[in-house]
Formats: C-alpha cells, structure tokens, sequence
C-alpha cells in the first residue's frame, strides 16, 4: 500500500482553477436568485452577479496559490518549506485588488 502524506502534495493550476469553478457555480446561482428577487430585472441581475463572480474567480485562485507557497500550519516534513516572498507578494497583491474593487464600487 502506498502512503501518501498529504503535507507535501500541492494542488496544480488546473486543480485550484476547478475548485475556483465549482465554488463560483455555486455562488452564482445563490446571487442570481437574490439579485433578481431584489431589482426585479434578470439583466440586472445578471449584470450584477456575473461581474461580481468574475472578480472572485480570480481572486479566489490567487488566494489559493498564495496559500500553497507557505508552510503555516502544516506539519514539517522531508519537503522543502516554499519560499515566503511569494506568499506575500500574492497577498500583497490580493490586498491591492481588494482595495481597487472597493474604489470602484465606491465611485
């Protein structure tokens, strides 16, 4: 039997993008439904929650990938520890998207 420790697997690009998906499906469905019982409009509705789910897709796997390169609250193992510039610079970088989403949504 073969022992896989989890600790030292990443999730590839194609695996965080899938799990971004799959969240977002979900969460688009929740926003339509609420949108539309709050304008009245399925234009506006959807204007609202395709535009706002598409920001989050992004965000979202960014979000993920920054996790992947830090090794908080893992437990140590033979693997290497990623390197923490990464993980502060997509942080960073998530702060930043964050802040120009809130001034857009702002103007």
């Amino acid at each position: 039997m073969i022992n896989i420790n989890r600790n030292t697997m990443t999730d590839s690009w194609v695996r965080s993008w899938t799990k971004s998906f799959t969240w977002r499906v979900l969460g688009i469905v929740i926003l339509i439904l609420l949108s539309y019982f709050i304008t009245g409009s399925w234009v506006e509705a959807s204007l609202i929650t395709f535009v706002f789910h598409g920001i989050r897709l992004v965000l979202y796997v960014l979000h993920e990938r920054a996790w992947e390169l830090t090794a908080w609250g893992r437990v140590q193992t033979q693997a290497q520890d990623p390197s923490m510039f990464w993980f502060y610079f997509w942080l960073v970088i998530l702060i930043l998207a964050f802040a120009g989403i809130v001034a857009i949504g702002c103007l």
